[in-house]
């Protein structure tokens, strides 16, 4: 053999042997979510009857208050049974009719927090949330009933979930599960929390926005219990003037802090629940739309929405009522059960891999400018006990060539010509779990 095909033949199994490995716990937390307890957890969100942000805050039976104290009694109960380890309390924001079109008096928004501290990294956080609120036709009338049994008991009940199956393990990085208030009237739940985050000087590695994760009858007429979708936009919304004009020369147009969370959920998917088709989709929101992701991204934190492919629009925002023999509304047997438990396991792998990861590199340098190999250089980080460099065309959504370099902090790519496509270096810990990939914010000259 000569030397070259030797050569090649190494570099070939050390990308063969950085795309390989996989840990035996991120199976067993997608075991261990329960379709059951799921169900259990809409039903009893879609009898408070209605929850829109503006109902009733008094009765234990019916309206807001009574489905967030539920929610609160939720994560207080996990806790309980995991020696305390979470964090439970009420974060709120006072909204007025002035200036808000949608809000039909004045009340106080209140998100249901829990946090999982982490061992290493305890102001480091990865965050699941869902919406506590529903809604009737009219976003204005708080006193019909709008169990919104998809639209949002799913994604809280799946966030509940994900808090009873994560719980029961120990992390670096923390953990916050959420309920998320005032979403239909204005991402109010969002953007309280995420200046409350920017207040606390909270580090935020990513927010998974949990927002329709039950339905799998499209009105579109297709049937998929596999497809999802991932929203991300593709660079920070606070971006400055310098870094726009940085993207001219040296690209990074779908390579912000949001969209290399997305490609880390596909990626990990793709690894450890292949029967599962993640749509990455090249947007912020559905056409013209928005979720409680944007308000984090507003600030800069990087977040994405994970929500069902296909939606039948006549059980969103719909009052129950049945005409030309369709049946509206959003209850409870529109939902599947089963597809919410792989969208809530998506979410927990998604959590465990990232709390149990090193932080990313803050730093990472490209240079080969009219030479023949790539050459890169980052900040070391604590933690870590080697690195990746990744790299694909510049036309491929995902990452799809790695080689893993050792504990290191510099390295050259020989033969991959650095103008034919676009990299990133992960950090890697003593488990194997990866941090996101950080793209090139330097220029080595």
């Amino acid at each position: 053999m000569t030397l070259k095909k030797l050569f090649s033949l190494l570099f070939i199994l050390g990308v063969t042997y950085a795309n390989a490995q996989t840990n035996s716990k991120i199976y067993d937390i997608v075991n261990a979510v329960s379709e059951e307890r799921i169900k259990s957890d809409v039903t009893t969100l879609a009898n408070f009857g209605t929850r829109n942000t503006f109902s009733d805050t008094v009765s234990n039976t019916r309206g807001i208050g009574a489905a967030r104290r539920w929610i609160k009694s939720e994560f207080e109960n996990i806790s309980s049974n995991c020696n305390d380890c979470l964090s439970v309390f009420y974060q709120k924001d006072f909204v007025t009719k002035k200036g808000n079109n949608r809000v039909p008096h004045d009340a106080w928004v209140v998100n249901v927090v829990a946090i999982q501290k982490g061992t290493k990294y305890p102001n480091r956080y990865i965050i699941m949330s869902g919406d506590i609120d529903s809604r009737a036709s009219d976003t204005m009338d708080f006193t019909t009933d709008a169990p919104g049994a998809n639209d949002n008991a799913s994604g809280m009940a799946g966030t509940i979930e994900a808090a009873r199956v994560l719980s029961n393990y120990k992390f670096e990085n923390s953990i916050i599960y959420v309920g998320l208030s005032g979403e239909e009237q204005g991402l109010f739940g969002g953007a309280g929390l995420a200046k409350y985050a920017k207040e606390k000087e909270w580090e935020i590695i990513g927010i998974l926005n949990n927002d329709m994760i039950g339905n799998i009858k499209g009105v579109d007429g297709v049937i998929s219990n596999r497809d999802f979708r991932i929203f991300s936009e593709p660079v920070p919304a606070n971006e400055t003037d310098r870094q726009r004009q940085a993207r001219r020369f040296y690209g990074g147009e779908v390579d912000g802090i949001s969209r290399q969370l997305a490609r880390y959920i596909h990626k990990n998917v793709k690894t450890y629940m292949p029967e599962m088709n993640p749509m990455m989709i090249y947007r912020l929101d559905r056409f013209g739309r928005g979720g409680h992701h944007r308000p984090f991204n507003d600030l800069g934190f990087p977040g994405i929405r994970i929500m069902e492919a296909h939606e039948n629009y006549t059980q969103q925002h719909q009052d129950i009522r049945t005409e030309n023999g369709i049946a509206y509304g959003d209850v409870v047997e529109h939902v599947n059960f089963g597809y919410a438990k792989k969208l809530t396991a998506v979410n927990a792998i998604t959590m465990a891999n990232l709390a149990w990861a090193p932080p990313a590199p803050k730093i990472v340098k490209i240079g080969g400018i009219v030479a023949p190999s790539a050459k890169f250089e980052w900040s070391p980080v604590d933690g870590a006990v080697g690195y990746k460099i990744y790299w694909r065309d510049t036309t491929s959504p995902t990452w799809d060539y790695s080689k893993y370099v050792g504990n290191v902090t510099e390295h050259t790519l020989d033969g991959i010509v650095i103008d034919n496509y676009f990299f990133g270096v992960a950090a890697v810990g003593k488990d194997g779990f990866e941090s996101v990939v950080v793209f090139p914010n330097q220029i080595m000259r």
